[in-house]
């Protein structure tokens, strides 16, 4: 009887040990791979948030502008005409640098912002109403044992918007082109299409081409089919690739990023889009259908 007691005792503990470990794992949250903490990718962010107080001080201030813009948006609304019609050969111009407020729209960023380089650069106006994105690449990576390759600079437009904060999209789906009359140094640059989704599966899906320039004097006009740019997330080039859907485009960019380190000098004078009708090509690279899973998305 003794040891029947004994037994029973036992096995009850066991039972609540076991019941209280099956809860702890049930309460482990579940590893998603695709899911993304912010729109940063792992980056570390230092942004220092306003209080309640300051955020509505501040939301006040710009309710005036916020105001006018939604008004300006009404009028648009009601006096677009529905119907766009593409004029071939002309190049509809989507950023140019007349004024120092043409560069609020845009972002400069490089290896040093994030810790993981020495390279530097700027996005500078000249007296000729043009744009020189100049700095230094530098191959050096810092001695952390975590970055194993360094050097790169890159400037980027801030994301479109509507009043009262609200995020859009560009909507390219009218043109075929990206053209760009630039003056190089015989580098080559990497012009970035950013199509940002909803998802956060989408959030680094960006479309890269290159642009090569030529050293000396004169300007070069580089008109670049949309078709002929590939899809990369987070650097890595995709296997299943895509046409770029062009009512998606979030933001536009250009990075200087070659295996050679030093000064790099690029001049823009404008950067357009243009519709073609002798281009009909709706996607440059040939894809082969494969098993499921076997690529990578």
């Amino acid at each position: 009887m003794f040891h029947f007691r004994a037994l029973s005792r036992l096995l009850i503990n066991e039972t609540k040990t076991y019941t209280t470990t099956k809860r702890c794992l049930n309460k482990t949250p579940v590893l998603n791979t695709f899911w993304e903490r912010d729109d940063k990718g792992g980056y570390r962010d230092d942004r220092k948030f306003p209080s309640f107080k300051d955020r509505m001080r501040d939301g006040l201030k710009e309710l005036k502008q916020e105001i006018a813009l939604w008004s300006e948006e009404v009028k648009e609304h009601f006096d677009a005409d529905p119907i766009m019609i593409c004029r071939a050969g002309e190049v509809d111009v989507a950023w140019q640098f007349e004024n120092v407020d043409a560069l609020n729209k845009w972002v400069v960023t490089s290896d040093t912002d994030n810790n993981e380089g020495f390279s530097k650069c700027s996005l500078d106006l000249t007296n000729s109403s043009t744009a020189i994105f100049s700095g230094n690449i530098s191959m050096r990576t810092p001695k952390d044992g975590r970055v194993k390759r360094a050097g790169y600079c890159n400037i980027h437009t801030i994301r479109p918007r509507k009043s009262f904060k609200r995020e859009t999209y560009l909507d390219w789906t009218s043109y075929n082109m990206l053209v760009l009359r630039v003056r190089g140094d015989g580098r080559s640059y990497l012009l970035n299409i950013h199509t940002r989704g909803y998802f956060d599966i989408t959030w680094f899906d960006m479309y890269h081409y290159v642009l090569f320039t030529r050293g000396g004097p004169y300007w070069q006009v580089a008109r670049i089919p949309f078709s002929k740019f590939f899809l990369a997330s987070k650097g890595r080039i995709q296997d299943k690739q895509a046409p770029i859907p062009l009512d998606k485009v979030t933001t536009f960019g250009i990075t200087a990023a070659e295996r050679y380190g030093g000064e790099f000098n690029l001049e823009i004078d404008y950067i357009g889009l243009e519709y073609d009708p002798n281009h009909t090509e709706d996607f440059a690279y040939e894809m082969y259908k494969t098993p499921k899973y076997i690529v990578a998305v």
